[in-house]
């Protein structure tokens, strides 16, 4: 296996290097799940969208630079080096955008990728219900057909809506065939927010952010232009986008990797809490974990170059990276320790966050049922 970059990787590697260091913002921005922090949080992604760097693997039409995935995963690691302003725009560009790649017309693909990717259309995800949380299969919000007005009526509510307070528009599964088997008779639909009959309702997290929200549709009305995919096959459409979320594009090891070269400088900072073996171990096991996440997604951008898909793989991936966030940041806090909570210096709101990577995306409970009945081939219960 060979594992150098060509020529033109480096020069790419180069060229992201050096507009991020003279473009990143030099103070930190407030976090893109409050309103201040959203709003200034676009305006970066805007000056990202002209100078060609949002979505970098994307076509040149769409405001992409036609990256291979290779150069992506350069991209993403120069980009958490720099220590960049998170995306708020992920929720479109990494997990909508391969959907509407894979599934969408040439009029959606038209109607929507520039858009999201400058950020004028933002997107959040419709997946959660108050009695459907990781059991996607149990939603019950619903679209009716409606042949009269030549499209669909959507009624129920989603929660746990990750910037849903600020987004313009979202996506998500609805009930479109009642009678159906539970993975079947749903359709994948895109929601304008600002369509009459939805309500957004934003509620406060723990840390203090803003951005969740509940949404609710009244008899909602979307043409069937907003349909993603096949009537009554938005499962399969879904699993697309799941796979992304949980995998790939997601959270890419650049994301990691950043974290653990912190992470050994703050060991090498602290002093006299570095003497603890366990802690040293601890912070060795962190680099060793990160590279081989990185080897494995390097193994899978191989697969992807030769025609496979990673499919139910990504929930293997979703459990390692999800739990392994949460060991480096333990191992943060312990080096820190009661200095943590006194300190601005990121790790402890980085932690909370490191905590919720189990349950969003599917919970690693759920991930790890899949894991054994469709990689390992074991009974159900």
């Amino acid at each position: 296996m060979d594992l150098s970059w060509s020529p033109t990787e480096v020069e790419f590697r180069n060229e992201a290097r050096a507009w991020l260091a003279a473009n990143v913002p030099s103070e930190k921005l407030p976090s893109g799940d409050t309103s201040d922090g959203f709003a200034r949080h676009l305006e970066w992604e805007q000056r990202l969208f002209d100078a060609r760097w949002a979505v970098v693997s994307w076509p040149e039409e769409y405001g992409g630079r036609n990256a291979t995935l290779w150069e992506w995963l350069i991209f993403e690691e120069e980009y958490y080096r720099a220590r960049a302003p998170q995306r708020v725009t992920q929720n479109g560009i990494f997990l909508l955008a391969p959907t509407i790649f894979e599934f969408g017309t040439q009029e959606q693909r038209d109607r929507y990728l520039q858009p999201m990717a400058q950020g004028t259309q933002t997107w959040c995800q419709g997946w959660s219900e108050p009695d459907a949380g990781s059991d996607l299969a149990g939603i019950r919000s619903t679209a009716v057909r409606d042949d009269v007005a030549g499209g669909w009526r959507l009624s129920g509510q989603k929660t746990w809506t990750t910037r849903g307070a600020f987004c313009t528009h979202m996506f998500g599964l609805f009930r479109s065939d009642p009678a159906a088997e539970r993975h079947a008779g749903l359709t994948y639909f895109l929601v304008p927010l600002d369509a009459p009959g939805v309500t957004v309702r934003g509620f406060g997290r723990l840390d203090g952010d803003e951005g969740f929200a509940e949404v609710f549709l009244d008899d909602v009305f979307v043409d069937d232009a907003m349909v993603l995919g096949e009537v009554n096959d938005g499962w399969k459409v879904a699993m697309a986008t799941t796979g992304s979320e949980r995998g790939l594009t997601l959270r890419s090891p650049g994301r990691f990797m950043a974290t653990a070269d912190r992470l050994v400088q703050l060991y090498r900072d602290i002093g006299a809490r570095a003497s603890d073996p366990a802690l040293r171990h601890a912070v060795v096991q962190a680099v060793i974990d990160v590279e081989a996440y990185r080897l494995q997604t390097l193994a899978t951008v191989t697969a992807i170059g030769d025609g496979g898909k990673p499919g139910v793989t990504s929930s293997l991936t979703k459990v390692f990276w999800s739990e392994l966030d949460i060991r480096m940041h333990d191992t943060a806090l312990a080096l820190l320790g009661t200095a943590a909570e006194l300190e601005d210096n990121g790790w402890m709101k980085d932690f909370q966050f490191a905590l919720s990577g189990p349950i969003y995306a599917g919970t690693n409970e759920i991930q790890r049922n899949v894991i054994a009945e469709r990689i390992l081939g074991m009974p159900k219960r």
